[in-house]
């Protein structure tokens, strides 16, 4: 379960915290870590601080942007310290070990992302994730390097898998297990996003760039299956017809 379970780091500056967010992901069982254009490639104090997870090291995927990272994944969650002006639906690590157990449990791919040390993520990177995940940590003094934000949400991770599997919980033949109610990949998404936008601003809706956000928030919630998705192509298309 945990294997469909991908650790995300975007551009990370120093490649000893790949090494210690590499260690803290391996000590919880997760061994998919995607690096998203790294300042410094992992290299020897990566080693040094993975201190025995260089399997995980060695065998991170690096990609060259974002989109890329997240591409075939299901349920992309972004972490953020600070509160945001954004209509994305809101997690706390323990609710995000849920999520993430419930869709890895069903064969999804997920991706947890964090961002750069100093900036974290940005504004329009949080927009394509389907939900924000904020540590409630002590207004006071706030400060998480990237190790220990990783070691907190991979912990509640294994704990959500530790309780279904005493819970004695098998996977149900739910609608979620459907081939026709699988979970669009995020390219997938990012598809109708860009078709929707281009065809709503050809009708004049959209005029301003406040409405995209709202209706990517509105389909995070909606948390849209394969054959929902499809209606709404479907639609965008007899709209694009109708039009001419």
């Amino acid at each position: 379960m945990l294997k469909n379970i991908r650790i995300v780091l975007v551009e990370t500056s120093h490649s000893g915290n790949i090494g210690s967010a590499a260690r803290a992901m391996k000590t919880m069982g997760l061994s998919s870590l995607c690096l998203v254009a790294p300042k410094v490639l992992p290299d020897e104090q990566a080693l040094a601080l993975a201190a025995g997870a260089d399997d995980v090291v060695q065998s991170a995927v690096v990609v060259p942007d974002f989109a890329h990272a997240i591409a075939d994944c299901s349920l992309v969650i972004g972490t953020s310290a600070r509160s945001r002006h954004l209509t994305i639906p809101q997690l706390d690590p323990r609710g995000c070990g849920e999520r993430a157990v419930q869709y890895a449990e069903h064969h999804e791919k997920v991706a947890i992302v964090f961002g750069r040390e100093r900036v974290g993520l940005t504004n329009d990177e949080l927009l394509k994730c389907g939900f924000h995940l904020n540590i409630p940590a002590n207004t006071d003094y706030s400060s998480l390097n990237l190790a220990m934000a990783v070691q907190l949400v991979s912990y509640e991770v294994r704990m959500a898998m530790l309780a279904r599997q005493n819970a004695g919980a098998i996977t149900p033949p739910t609608a979620l297990s459907t081939p026709s109610s699988e979970k669009p990949a995020q390219q997938e998404l990012e598809y109708f996003f860009t078709q929707t936008e281009q065809l709503y601003r050809e009708l004049d809706f959209i005029q301003n760039n406040g409405v995209m956000p709202k209706l990517r928030s509105l389909y995070a919630r909606a948390e849209l299956r394969k054959n929902e998705l499809n209606i709404l192509q479907g639609m965008l298309s007899a709209v694009r017809k109708k039009c001419g």
